[in-house]
């Protein structure tokens, strides 16, 4: 079986939907703080992408995948709470840090809780290279993986 994963991006918008997410962090955190926690970590993921999978010269799959989420957890004292969603409604983030601050409030203190301290984090981040965005429709895929595969039995 050969598997193509694609991204699926008509005009490559990404540089606005990070300017996105680290605003809904950066809300999460201040309502985080507001609600008590004195300590606070926000995770945000999004993946866009194309995945066709062919058998022995026949398409098996064709599916395109939008997925995003959000997770939070906070620390009050050394008591960890954690919630995450894939809604980004204002009413469904807040909730989200809500819960995470109730499972906070009702767990044991646990020594080894809470983040690192901050002159142990990461300052300078090297440019990996690692966003490719491909506009590729699935017509053009399915071709593509069609011939990966056959290329790939012809070889065996």
């Amino acid at each position: 079986m050969n598997t193509i994963t694609t991204g699926t991006f008509a005009a490559d918008d990404s540089l606005q939907r990070l300017e996105h997410l680290a605003g809904i962090s950066q809300r999460l955190l201040e309502k985080a703080r507001a609600l008590g926690a004195s300590q606070a970590e926000v995770s945000c993921s999004e993946d866009r992408g194309l995945d066709v999978n062919v058998r022995l010269g026949e398409v098996e799959t064709v599916e395109s995948t939008h997925d995003r989420g959000i997770a939070v957890t906070v620390y009050f004292g050394q008591r960890k709470g954690s919630a995450s969603t894939a809604d980004l409604q204002e009413g469904s983030l807040e909730a989200t840090v809500a819960q995470a601050c109730a499972i906070a409030r009702h767990t044991e203190d646990d020594a080894a809780a809470g983040l690192a301290d901050a002159a142990l984090m990461a300052r300078d981040f090297p440019g990996l290279d690692t966003w490719h965005p491909w506009s590729l429709d699935a017509h053009d895929a399915v071709e593509l993986a069609l011939a990966c595969e056959a290329a790939g039995r012809g070889a065996d």
